[in-house]
């Protein structure tokens, strides 16, 4: 007589997870199994994941922690889940997200399926436009301190599937692994890094939040990334008293607003109120400020508008000397335009639709590491600052196609 397993789990959904886990790449986790690894004896590991999760028996591995240098300084502790772990919080997510984002609200942008951070950005600038106030949050170590009964408790509302809630419990219960290789048992939170965790990110703030300031402030629209948002307001009183009432919601969620990055800021027409300290802010990598424009009439004036912020500047710079490109003088210019090609094309799409000028000013540090590799292969050239500016200028003038911050001008 054949066995059923208690759980109805489709063997394609398992396939189709670890297809998209593959795409996202990832490094391993506690027991050192690398997607390269799982890929040799694919085929078991999967069938071994789906009779266990089928039965009830799988049981997460500890999440490896890592921890990730902040922008601003410090650094951002990351859960590293194994590659199976990872399959199987996937899993949950093809199955439990269709059912719950259509719930979410329009202007939450994070992580969801056609919805993008450049867009919250665009929404953002609209807005600015017509509402002067905006209240900058910064939810204090959010995905750490979210409580697992009201995580869960809204997990619930919207789906009786006995494994899904099953696993979900298990994840937020599995010990983290730190750096010294002691387990730490944790009681609230879902790490950063998890498949799982920006699924059940938006949902606790779908509640906590969203819904929160439709119902209590449904003129005061806002734009959310995950747990980084602005809402709009009309009047600086207005601004306060949000503050004021949302820092109270957010602790009987079991969070706290950042009292020193969270912040008030004075968007409209500086002539109105100079008194006002605070009159900038940053969003998703780019700084929202007042900035000279021209209309298509060609008459300047002054509109608050967003731009690459000092900081993705700043993470630029460090992304291209992580390259390396000066003790790589063996290297053709044609081979290290092929590699760094697309990753340029990724900061020109994302950081150039919007007052692009200042992102043309930040990839221009690209061609100062081009002279200083130019320098370093051609003898002709060390040491010859003038004459290497002219040789690499040559380059660009016979193939303007060959960087791709060149085909915008950006010349040597």
């Amino acid at each position: 007589m054949i066995k059923t397993k208690p759980f109805s789990i489709s063997k394609f959904v398992v396939q189709k997870a670890y297809e998209r886990v593959k795409q996202n790449r990832g490094s391993a986790g506690v027991d050192g199994l690398s997607l390269e690894d799982f890929e040799e004896d694919r085929r078991n590991h999967l069938y071994r994941l789906w009779n266990r999760m089928s039965s009830g028996s799988y049981m997460p591995s500890p999440v490896l922690q890592v921890e990730i240098p902040k922008k601003g300084g410090g650094v951002r502790p990351l859960g590293i889940p194994t590659i199976t772990d990872r399959i199987a919080q996937m899993v949950v997510t093809l199955s439990l997200e269709p059912k719950i984002d259509r719930i979410f609200h329009k202007d939450s942008y994070g992580y969801r399926p056609n919805k993008s951070a450049i867009e919250a950005v665009g929404v953002t600038k609209k807005r600015c436009w017509k509402y002067d106030w905006v209240l900058d949050l910064d939810i204090k170590g959010f995905f750490n301190n979210i409580p697992h009964d009201l995580l869960m408790k809204a997990v619930r509302k919207h789906t009786q599937c006995k494994w899904i809630v099953l696993y979900i419990e298990r994840w937020l219960k599995t010990p983290v692994k730190k750096s010294d290789g002691t387990l730490a048992e944790r009681t609230k939170g879902t790490p950063q890094g998890a498949v799982i965790s920006p699924l059940l990110a938006n949902l606790f703030l779908h509640y906590c939040m969203d819904e929160w300031l439709r119902i209590k402030y449904p003129d005061c629209p806002f734009e959310r990334y995950a747990d980084d948002g602005v809402i709009h307001c009309k009047t600086e009183a207005q601004a306060r008293e949000l503050r004021e009432n949302l820092e109270e919601r957010m602790k009987a969620c079991g969070l706290e607003l950042h009292p020193e990055k969270t912040k008030i800021v004075y968007c409209g027409m500086e002539r109105r109120n100079k008194s006002f300290p605070i009159i900038a802010f940053d969003f998703l990598g780019h700084t929202f400020r007042r900035r000279k424009v021209k209309n298509k009439q060609g008459i300047y004036f002054t509109g608050f508008l967003p731009a690459i912020s000092n900081k993705a500047k700043m993470a630029i710079r460090s992304k291209v000397r992580g390259w390396r490109m000066t003790s790589r003088s063996g290297s053709k210019i044609q081979k290290l335009a092929q590699e760094i090609n697309p990753v340029l094309r990724g900061w020109i799409n994302y950081y150039g639709s919007f007052y692009r000028s200042e992102m043309m000013k930040a990839l221009g540090y690209i061609n100062q590491i081009l002279k200083r590799w130019s320098r370093q292969k051609y003898r002709k050239l060390y040491g010859r600052k003038i004459k290497t500016r002219v040789w690499l200028k040559k380059v660009a003038m016979a193939q303007p196609n060959l960087f791709v911050h060149w085909q915008l001008g950006i010349w040597p």
